[in-house]
């Protein structure tokens, strides 16, 4: 008798909800809108590039200066990370979706109302903490309304909407920039996420995580009622267990020092070196005399390539993780000297963008997989949350140095060839984790996804 009366009470987690159900429409509207806002923030970073031509001319700023343009919005998107990360989950992944969505769409607006550069840094830096504020929310929803079996594919799927959204925004770019100016891409970069917010508001829950914890019961019935489950069970479900955290000292103990430091090499570099390509390839083209279209499919074919190359790598990177990414990387440095040699042809240009698109950047998403599955779960969260403000600083110094060298003239051939240098050293720093550590250390299998590169 008293067993029957505890049964009913015993917890249940939403993953073992989920366990063995299809996934239905209710959680498929959930992961698209995700992808969306994944897309927004991969248009952005990619149309401040192409259209800071347009901006230089107009404020008859040197092009040089536009380095910390770049990156300031990415030191945004550092802080927006770190401070929606610990307000996610105070007020809940909705919300704070809702108002990054929100500070994206007027950053864009105001955009091209600005008058100098002062006023553009300080809306880059605006817009980047929406961009960043926006990322661990759709990491937390699209995760947690995902089936445990398939989370890392739909996660992943889900983070394809950056390169997605970086190829649309060079793709808008080449047709809106020549037709209506450089301001046609803030205002298209703006009314999307506007667009976008009433569906959010509509058809994203909150998080059953956070539900759980604040003992909401009356959303969590809602939520199940979406899903087609009986309400009541929402009187049974219990937070998931917190994934375990260590003290950082731990990463540099029981042999794994040298590891976390060719890590920490390998993604810094590599995020230094993709942003880099990202931003400068269509300005330094155009100074080339490479016409404005064919400069902005530059960077298009550069994105493709990485998606490409992901998939292609990702193949052959589970048995052999540090011979392919490294090859990948070295591969990746002949391209990119290539691409300094280009001249004027725009056919060599989008060439030598794909290829290395497919072989450096390609790399680098299968180098961030390593960040993940090299730690054992009581390490990892503290391993990968170092690796990536790590790897974030390189971002944000790549776009910077670019203008460095622009600024001191640096000939285009000179400052492809340090930045393929960049990508050698990312390969030697591989190679040494390869057979200094991988060998005696062996790791889960790498299954190479955007999870942790865009978390990144």
């Amino acid at each position: 008798m008293s067993t029957n009366h505890s049964e009913p009470t015993q917890g249940l987690t939403f993953d073992s909800l989920l366990a063995g159900r299809r996934i239905g429409r209710f959680q498929i509207g959930i992961i698209v809108l995700c992808a969306i806002a994944a897309m927004i923030d991969g248009f952005d970073t990619q149309s401040i590039a192409l259209a800071a031509p347009g901006i230089a001319a107009e404020f008859n700023a040197p092009l040089a200066s536009f380095g910390p343009v770049f990156g300031i919005g990415l030191f945004g998107g550092l802080i927006g990370a770190i401070v929606g990360g610990i307000l996610s989950d105070r007020v809940g992944r909705k919300p704070l979706l809702i108002i990054s969505l929100a500070i994206v769409a007027v950053g864009s607006l105001l955009t091209p109302f600005v008058g100098s550069l002062g006023l553009l840094l300080a809306l880059r830096f605006f817009t980047g903490l929406g961009l960043g504020g926006a990322l661990p929310c759709v990491i937390s929803l699209t995760g947690e309304y995902a089936p445990q079996r398939s989370r890392a594919a739909l996660v992943a799927l889900m983070f394809a909407g950056f390169p997605v959204g970086a190829v649309i925004g060079g793709l808008a770019s080449a047709v809106l920039i020549p037709a209506f100016g450089w301001t046609s891409v803030f205002w298209f970069g703006g009314v999307v996420p506007l667009l976008l917010l009433p569906f959010v508001a509509v058809a994203v829950p909150e998080s059953v995580r956070f539900l759980a914890v604040r003992a909401d019961k009356g959303p969590l019935v809602r939520v199940l009622h979406r899903m087609g489950m009986d309400g009541a069970l929402a009187e049974r479900i219990v937070p998931e267990a917190a994934e375990p955290r260590a003290p950082f000292v731990r990463l540099f103990t029981g042999g794994r020092a040298l590891g976390t430091v060719m890590l920490w090499i390998v993604l810094l570099l590599s995020l230094l070196m993709t942003y880099f390509l990202t931003n400068w390839i269509p300005i330094i083209a155009g100074q080339n005399g490479i016409d404005a279209r064919s400069a902005i499919l530059g960077a298009v074919m550069l994105n493709l390539g990485s998606v490409f190359g992901s998939i292609v790598l990702g193949r052959f990177v589970r048995r052999h993780p540090a011979l392919v990414i490294s090859g990948g990387y070295v591969l990746g440095a002949i391209t990119i000297v290539l691409i300094g040699q280009t001249g004027s042809s725009a056919p060599a240009l989008l060439i030598t963008t794909f290829l290395t698109g497919f072989f450096a950047i390609g790399a680098q998403l299968c180098a961030v997989g390593l960040a993940a599955t090299y730690y054992d779960d009581t390490l990892r969260a503290t391993g990968v949350g170092a690796a990536v403000g790590v790897a974030r600083l390189g971002a944000i110094v790549g776009p910077v140095l670019g203008g460095i060298l622009i600024g001191a003239s640096v000939a285009t051939s000179a400052i492809f060839i340090v930045i393929g240098v960049v990508s050698l050293i990312a390969a030697i720093a591989m190679a040494v984790m390869g057979v200094a550590v991988l060998r005696r250390r062996p790791i889960n299998p790498i299954v190479p996804t955007p999870i942790e590169a865009e978390a990144i």
